[in-house]
């Protein structure tokens, strides 16, 4: 049997999805055949606005429908500590913990020689000018608990204390097991993490 043009179209764009394989994309794409047309209008309006009504914030890189981000903007924020996370799912995570009432930096991922992913890949050089000329004290390390996480953290941190050795450095507790991601932890877990850091 062929399979048509559209279908195996849209089958190859599900691919290339993380965390989608073939038989996950054929049964996406085959649902989509079943729902009525004003459904499917939406969901592609939907994508195509993704890009086009959110920006990177110029700050801390994360993501917001305005620059600087809502959280970098507000006046009532914490002003003098920073959280520095592996990405913008890990800031939303954190902001429904309710715990956290600072800033972030958001590095776009993790130092990871193996996929020839270093630091000038990552925001991790445009974090000290952030710390230079603002009043922050303490740098809360929150990358996941991941062999690459730790290895990011540790470079932040030597980095931080060489430069500006006067700021705090701490590391989110464990609260977290070893190898989990912050953006599937639940809400106590990420309070009892943050409540639980320690010095780097």
């Amino acid at each position: 049997m062929r399979i048509p043009i559209a279908v195996q179209k849209l089958t190859e764009s599900f691919e290339r999805l993380p965390g989608i394989g073939p038989k996950t994309a054929q049964r996406l794409t085959f649902y989509l055949l079943h729902v009525p047309q004003e459904m499917l209008e939406n969901f592609s309006a939907a994508i195509g606005d993704l890009k086009k009504n959110t920006k990177e914030c110029s700050l801390c890189h994360t993501v917001d429908e305005q620059n600087p981000c809502s959280i970098c903007g507000d006046p009532v924020r914490d002003k003098t500590r920073i959280c520095i996370v592996e990405e913008p799912l890990d800031v939303l995570a954190i902001e429904k913990s309710g715990v956290y009432k600072g800033l972030y930096h958001v590095l776009g991922g993790v130092i990871n020689p193996l996929n020839n992913i270093g630091p000038q890949e990552l925001y991790i050089y445009d974090f000290l000018p952030r710390l230079e000329n603002s009043d922050i004290i303490e740098v809360i390390l929150a990358t996941n608990p991941t062999m690459e996480g730790e290895a990011t953290a540790l470079f932040i941190s030597q980095m931080v204390t060489k430069k500006l050795p006067q700021i705090k450095i701490t590391r989110i507790g464990r609260g977290l097991p070893t190898g989990a991601d912050l953006q599937y932890a639940d809400e106590l877990t990420l309070k009892k993490a943050l409540e639980g850091r320690r010095e780097y």
